[in-house]
């Protein structure tokens, strides 16, 4: 059976648990603990090390679903799990402080997951508080990462048909770079 490892990142608050849960077909295994910065998101728990969620496509494939921890600190959980990684879900939540700064961040760190594999941008919470448009997540990769092809969506992590399109398009990202040959980085 051939395994796939997709990451799904982005700043704490953003939805990842939630994605992984409403795509899963195992019970999501979950390290959520206390959050000690409530200052920053306002949310009882936090993830500190990683959710793991499974989805069998088919006799032939086993889709890995890992959550990492948004938080900087934990940043060591990024490193050790982006290297097996085909691909990226990155989620952004369109009520934090800088939105913008956050996709630009994760984007920086991540950038060896878009060179080798595909990424997809979520922006959630769009319904809570108005920010910024998809036009302004379009402006700002291009502004930042001018020729990256990233699809970028506005969903809702907890409706698992918008979260099964996010993957799909994902796996057709991946899929034409893997055809077509990896868009070159160009200095901006």
């Amino acid at each position: 059976m051939a395994e796939h490892v997709i990451l799904f990142t982005g700043p704490m608050g953003a939805g990842k648990t939630t994605a992984i849960r409403s795509l899963s077909e195992i019970e999501v295994v979950s390290t959520e603990a206390g959050n000690s910065e409530r200052h920053i998101v306002d949310k009882a728990t936090t993830t500190v090390a990683l959710d793991y969620g499974e989805i069998v496509i088919g006799s032939d494939d086993k889709v890995r679903l890992y959550g990492i921890p948004g938080q900087k600190r934990f940043n060591f959980m990024w490193t050790i799990l982006k290297k097996r990684a085909k691909g990226m879900v990155l989620l952004v939540n369109t009520d934090a402080p800088d939105p913008i700064g956050e996709l630009t961040f994760f984007l920086e760190e991540f950038r060896e997951l878009y060179d080798r594999g595909g990424v997809v941008v979520g922006v959630t919470r769009s319904d809570v508080l108005d920010g910024p448009s998809l036009d302004d997540f379009h402006e700002a990769l291009e502004r930042t990462n001018p020729g990256l092809v990233i699809p970028v969506f506005t969903v809702d992590p907890r409706e698992s048909s918008q979260m099964q399109n996010m993957l799909l398009a994902l796996v057709v990202n991946i899929e034409m770079r893997a055809a077509f040959g990896a868009v070159p980085a160009v200095a901006g």
